[in-house]
């Protein structure tokens, strides 16, 4: 009752309370999301009715299609975020509504009329939320149904244009050869136009441009060769360089000057552009032609840095200087032929040329690199490891020779009977997907080359860190893994949606395709996202690192100076630290998205299984756990338990093995090793001491066997001398002294050989000293050997 007179008094909103109630025509204020979310919806389903006729009326036009995909991509991602909004809201009203309880029934005493009214109120924001969701919902299938015809469309367009049939008669040829002249005219009197134009009137603009573009770009590379091209002529200066070192030279000689050179080609077209250099009938034959420039550069360098026909100690295949020559020529001019042959279409649709202009060119090119391929399948370009470079070589292996013949050939075939889309395809992909995918191999093999054991501290990067930092080897082993799988990331990062583009994917697709794996992934009801994946890690590493700097203040300044005792300050110090990594591990759990409240199921049907016999099990887990976090011996350590001696060699959550000194490997459960005593030779240090028992008849001088005793005790090889060995005169019985000799070693794992060089020494002592250890017979000229007892 009291709860409901408050809720009555003050006004229970969707935010929580909010004040004075206040009598209200819509159960949501006109701010809030809810409120707003009729009208969202209402635009975005215009802009998708407005977008529905796409696939008809630009059936034919893949640009349009892609934009309309995109558009589509971004109203679902708009719908995704207003459900995400709105959503939890509902829980929210159910939570209110089970707080006032349900309204009395028959027979019972009546409810405040604050109360009534309030859940009246719920009930409407309830059923309003619930009508949004569902209509979110509507225009979210909608968007995607639209989004998929207009997929399908795309699909059929590319492959009618992949598999056209076109004519090549000698009379469409004919008249293709007869446009040549006229439509060339047409070209230089276009570009002589612009550049007349651009001179004229556009002088300082495009000055300015290329100057500023010039400057970028070599900005650009001077940093790249700043950073990377000292490990680049250093290992050119290697004499006989490693397989990994070059293919490491060989990828970055590639990416460094590649990348200059777009960021040069892509700054010229933008500053171009922003100064009004180009016109729109000039800017597509630029872009086109510029694309052709880096392409045929690309591919230059791509195959001097595998080939390399001036350098063969740095060549990636065993190939001859003539094989060598042969196919980086070839390599080059099918991707110039291809290059160019796109470049031309873009001048064919600009002029508006005759369609056979268009069919002749594909035909050409794509024949040309056709009949490429079939003259490197007759090379003989490879040479075995024994050989020289300047030998003549031998050929393809037979299946290889055989590919490019029957590549080449189909080549040709399809073009010369009027597929010429099919042909050219064909063709940009041999040339584009082979480039890229060779680059991400050798990019690969490149990083490996950096992640190879004290191969990083080779490098400028790692000198450097050495030089600044005082890390050691281990560190910068450390290093070098991560910097190639950095080096892995950038390969498959670039790579990737090069090979995609060049297989006909727009660049709107692949970044949708981005954004969802790295945003949202969603398996069912689980949304997953790397980027927060990566933000919970990173959350849960700060907060350890937190942790472990507070441990060591509290420590260090609170409990010491308050001299608080020091299994107090362990106990203290170890709870922080495992309180603190818990609330780092669920902010981290929470930052990757992952619901808590799973947690809560999971920790549920452990209590079932522990009552149905898992106690052991668990146990085992949580001792595991205290042995990893509290380190009570560590792997290598030598230790005693109550059925075992030996050394540690693994630490799991469940077990740890230990390896007995005859190499006998026992599985001891971890509950064991916490509910028992356990002896750690090394714990702290490899300091121990080695107790030896002595015996001697009694007619011998005790403090006389002492002295020799103590004497030999301190000759021995790795004896410590502080603390210094002692000799203890325990017992003497009947006719036996008996002594006990105690050595201290710096490394107990040597006691044995110590033992056993004391037990010598000693008895070639008593020997020389003729120490009885028992009665002498009368026929015995030299005393018996002593009997250690040790």
């Amino acid at each position: 009752m009291i709860l409901a007179l408050a809720l009555g008094a003050e006004g229970f909103g969707p935010h929580g309370f909010t004040g004075p109630a206040q009598a209200q025509d819509s159960p949501f204020a006109g701010d809030d999301p809810v409120a707003k979310a009729p009208s969202t919806l209402d635009q975005i389903q215009k802009k998708i009715d407005s977008l529905a006729d796409v696939p008809t009326r630009s059936g034919n036009n893949d640009r349009e299609l892609m934009a309309a995909k995109s558009a589509l991509d971004d109203i679902t991602g708009q719908l995704l975020a207003m459900k995400a909004q709105i959503a939890p809201r509902q829980d929210d009203i159910a939570a209110r509504l089970k707080d006032l309880g349900d309204p009395p029934k028959d027979g019972q005493p009546p409810e405040a009329t604050d109360v009534t009214q309030q859940r009246n109120k719920l009930n409407a924001q309830k059923g309003q939320v619930a009508s949004v969701l569902n209509r979110i919902d509507d225009v979210s299938k909608a968007a995607n149904d639209l989004a998929i015809k207009i997929i399908t469309t795309r699909r059929e367009l590319f492959t009618r244009q992949l598999l056209a049939h076109t004519d090549v008669s000698v009379d469409s040829m004919g008249a293709a050869l007869m446009s040549v002249g006229p439509e060339m005219r047409k070209f230089v009197d276009l570009v002589d136009g612009w550049v007349s134009f651009a001179w004229r009137f556009k002088k300082i603009s495009l000055a300015s441009a290329l100057v500023l573009s010039l400057a970028l770009a070599l900005g650009i590379r001077f940093t790249l060769h700043r950073l990377l091209g000292p490990v680049i002529e250093r290992g050119k200066l290697e004499e006989n360089p490693s397989y990994m070192s070059r293919f490491s030279v060989a990828f970055w000689s590639t990416i460094i000057p590649s990348f200059a050179f777009a960021f040069f080609l892509i700054s010229t077209f933008f500053f171009l552009d922003n100064f009004n250099v180009m016109r729109p009938d000039i800017q597509p034959i630029i872009n086109s032609f510029f694309g052709v420039f880096w392409l045929v550069f690309f591919a230059a360098r791509l195959a001097i840095a595998v080939f390399n026909p001036w350098a063969p100690k740095w060549r990636l295949v065993h190939v001859s200087d003539r094989g060598s020559r042969r196919l980086v020529a070839a390599f080059v001019g099918m991707t110039t032929i291809n290059g160019l042959d796109y470049a031309m279409g873009s001048i064919a649709q600009t002029l508006g040329s005759p369609i056979e202009l268009t069919v002749l060119k594909g035909m050409m090119s794509s024949s040309l690199i056709g009949l490429i391929l079939l003259v490197v399948s007759f090379t003989r370009p490879f040479l075995p490891k024994t050989e020289e470079e300047a030998e003549a070589g031998r050929p393809w292996s037979k299946r290889t020779a055989l590919a490019l013949r029957v590549c080449g050939v189909w080549l040709i075939f399809t073009a010369l009977i009027g597929y010429v889309g099919l042909a050219r395809f064909v063709a940009t992909q041999l040339i584009l997907t082979g480039g890229v995918v060779a680059t991400m191999y050798i990019g690969i093999r490149s990083g490996r080359a950096v992640s190879e054991r004290d191969r990083f501290a080779e490098t400028m990067v790692g000198r450097f860190m050495q030089r600044r930092f005082n890390f050691g080897p281990v560190a910068l082993d450390q290093f070098g893994i991560v910097a190639g799988l950095l080096i892995y990331g950038f390969v498959f990062i670039i790579g990737v949606p090069l090979v995609l583009v060049s297989w006909g994917f727009q660049p709107p697709d692949i970044q949708t395709w981005f954004y969802n794996l790295f945003i949202q992934i969603n398996i069912g009801g689980i949304s997953i996202s790397i980027v927060g994946i990566f933000s919970g890690i990173a959350i849960f590493l700060i907060g350890v690192v937190i942790t472990r700097w507070f441990e060591k203040w509290l420590d260090g300044n609170v409990m010491a100076r308050s001299q608080v005792d020091a299994g107090v300050r362990n106990s203290v110090k170890t709870s922080v630290g495992y309180f603190g990594a818990i609330v780092a591990g669920f902010m981290g759990l929470s930052a990757a998205g992952i619901n808590l409240s799973s947690l809560a199921l999971v920790a549920g049907a452990l209590s079932v299984g522990i009552g149905f016999g898992l106690q052991n099990i668990i146990s085992n887990f949580v001792s595991g756990l205290i042995l990893l976090f509290e380190r009570p011996f560590k792997v290598g350590d030598w230790v005693a338990t109550g059925t075992s001696e030996g050394f540690v060699r693994r630490i799991s959550v469940r077990a740890t093995e230990i390896e007995t000194f005859q190499r006998q490997s026992i599985i001891v459960p971890n509950s064991q090793l916490i509910n028992a005593s356990v002896g750690n030779w090394t714990h702290r240090n490899k300091l121990g001491r080695i107790d030896m028992q002595v015996s001697a008849k009694a007619i011998n001088d005790a403090r006389h066997v002492m002295a020799i005793l103590r004497e030999v005790a301190g000759e021995i090889p790795g004896v410590l001398r502080t603390p210094e060995p002692v000799v203890v005169f325990k017992n003497f019985d009947g006719g036996d002294l008996e002594f006990e000799v105690r050595v201290f070693v710096g490394d107990v794992l040597n006691g044995l050989s110590v033992r056993n060089e004391l037990r010598l020494s000693i008895f070639e002592r008593f020997k020389a000293e003729r120490i009885i250890l028992k009665e002498e017979a009368p026929a015995t000229a030299d005393p018996p050997a002593p009997a250690l007892d040790a």
